[in-house]
């Protein structure tokens, strides 16, 4: 790990977990009997969950890989809003670049994603940008409340030090809050914000929410939208397959950007709910006219049952099967830069 790296790691307190979450939010569509629901229904219960918990055969994954050198990233990209670049830096970590603004989409630099600093999910590579080699950033995007998106050390760390605003869905403010996180917006899924000239939405994923035992789906999951004078950007977040991919494809007529993940999808009976796979990611690429998807989510914490690199290689089958250039839909290396054209 590098320094800063392991220092946010020695820092990390465990989380006071919760019961049942205290915000209602009555006013909106996609909140009923106290919950919020997905566009489709769909989930799994608890007898689904303590089945492959019984059943599950992970394959092996390595304790640690070394990243390949990349450059660090440049403070600011240009000053004009059609210069777009991108940096992976690791799972659904990302920084995009558009013109003169940083945007970063679930930061995650801690050890583990988990409540707790000895057990959970623990990282098999470094994060491909330092902390302290981030540049200033002045949005960020987070998708929903699970540990490997909504990383509450990493979002501290990034308010002291740069103070952006956090678009978020409806609920997630009000676990930042109690972290002293206050420059937060929280929004329904179709709602938009308005900031320096960009028009960020919120859009519907199919997935799911919950941090402790009692708070499951009390706060709202999604993905995002960046529509500037030069383009459109799709954020999936975390999801399944559902009719939002349709829905959002008829109210944007094409991406210049896409997001998509493409781990964390096997036993497919048990995560086609809640991830897609990368031939279901394919056809989200080519539904939605993405010009150039990054591929997310994957290659970092083992949370399912597939091998590390099984996500690329099956990405690598979708794309020839489909006829779909591997330069139009990328895996790149952690740290590593792409220029969006």
């Amino acid at each position: 790990m590098r320094q800063s790296d392991a220092e946010l790691s020695r820092s990390r307190m465990p989380e006071k977990l919760i019961g049942k979450h205290p915000e209602r939010f009555a006013h909106s569509p996609n909140w009923r009997d106290g919950v919020f629901h997905n566009l489709d229904e769909g989930d799994r219960d608890t007898r689904s969950i303590l089945r492959w918990l019984r059943t599950r055969k992970p394959q092996p994954w390595p304790k640690w890989l070394e990243n390949e050198h990349c450059d660090e990233p440049v403070d600011r990209l240009s000053e004009s809003i059609a210069d777009w670049s991108v940096h992976f830096v690791n799972h659904a970590t990302v920084l995009w670049q558009l013109g003169p603004y940083n945007l970063l989409t679930d930061p995650v630099w801690s050890m583990r994603v988990s409540p707790f600093r000895w057990i959970g999910p623990r990282r098999i590579r470094s994060p491909g940008i330092a902390l302290q080699a981030l540049p200033s950033i002045d949005l960020i995007l987070l998708s929903h409340n699970h540990y490997d998106h909504m990383d509450l050390d990493t979002l501290s760390y990034l308010h002291e030090r740069d103070r952006p605003l956090i678009l978020t869905g409806l609920g997630n403010g009000y676990y930042l809050r109690r972290r002293g996180i206050m420059h937060v917006h929280e929004l329904d899924w179709w709602q938009q914000c308005d900031w320096n000239g960009l028009k960020v939405h919120y859009v519907p994923s199919q997935h799911f929410s919950g941090r402790g035992a009692g708070d499951r789906n009390q706060a709202l999951w999604g993905g995002f939208v960046v529509d500037t004078a030069a383009g459109a950007g799709y954020f999936a977040g975390d999801t399944g397959w559902g009719s939002h991919f349709e829905v959002i494809a008829r109210k944007w007529a094409g991406f210049r950007l896409g997001l998509l993940p493409i781990g964390a999808y096997e036993p497919r009976w048990f995560m086609r709910s809640v991830h897609i796979n990368p031939a279901e990611a394919v056809q989200a690429h080519k539904l939605l006219g993405i010009q150039t998807s990054v591929a997310i989510h994957h290659r970092t914490f083992q949370l399912t049952d597939e091998m590390v690199d099984q996500p690329a290689l099956d990405l690598a089958d979708s794309l020839k099967h489909e006829g779909v250039a591997p330069d139009a839909f990328c895996v790149l290396n952690e740290g590593e830069r792409r220029i969006i054209r």
